[in-house]
């Protein structure tokens, strides 16, 4: 059990796929967005096209970590990222980060794509939780986590100092009982009866 498989899968409206190093220069233009740098980025972070150049090109080498491109579904256009890392397979959990750039907010995109990945961890590769950490005043990414079925745990009170402002940061999971039935429960309103859950 680990993250050696790179997969696709594809939702209504996006497709996540693994990376490879031609997607270093749309990746470059959102990571300087200037959101996802106050949300995603510390302060100190330094980032160059040539290093993103070989971060990228190398994202499909790692067992221990699964990072994903998230395209648009009907253009194929490369939005952000979704990415499952710190692994620990004793506890069978890790941890989980996107980000977004502004060409694909406001559509559902990143709800979908937070959704097939944290079913992928689930249901393929057979974790038990899925947790992050996401800045208090990101009220949009929040909002995407709980209708994951993300559950706050506890709050790391100004534990970062953003824009001259100490910001709170708060721990959420979800974990694999959770999923199934929150997922079960979705497609019974779908549908009227049970089935079973593909996201």
């Amino acid at each position: 059990m680990d993250f050696s498989e790179k997969p696709v899968l594809t939702g209504d409206r996006t497709v996540l796929r693994p990376f490879t190093a031609e997607d270093a220069d749309t990746m470059w233009e959102i990571v300087n967005d200037p959101e996802v740098v106050r949300f995603t980025f510390e302060p100190s972070t330094e980032l160059t096209l040539d290093g993103l150049r070989s971060w990228y090109g190398v994202r499909t080498a790692d067992p221990d970590r699964l990072d994903l491109a998230v395209t648009d579904r009907a253009t194929g256009e490369l939005v952000g990222e979704v990415v499952l890392y710190e692994w620990d397979p004793a506890a069978r959990g890790c941890t989980f980060r996107t980000l977004v750039g502004p060409r694909g907010r406001g559509r559902g995109l990143g709800s979908e794509a937070t959704r097939l990945i944290v079913g992928h961890a689930f249901e393929r590769v057979g974790l038990h939780r899925v947790q992050l950490e996401v800045y208090a005043d990101n009220a949009r990414a929040r909002r995407v986590y709980e209708k994951a079925g993300f559950m706050v745990e506890g709050v790391r009170r100004e534990a970062a100092l953003r824009g001259g402002a100490w910001v709170d940061g708060v721990l959420m999971a979800v974990l694999d009982h959770e999923w199934e039935a929150r997922a079960r429960t979705d497609a019974t309103q779908v549908t009227g009866e049970p089935r079973l859950y593909t996201p």
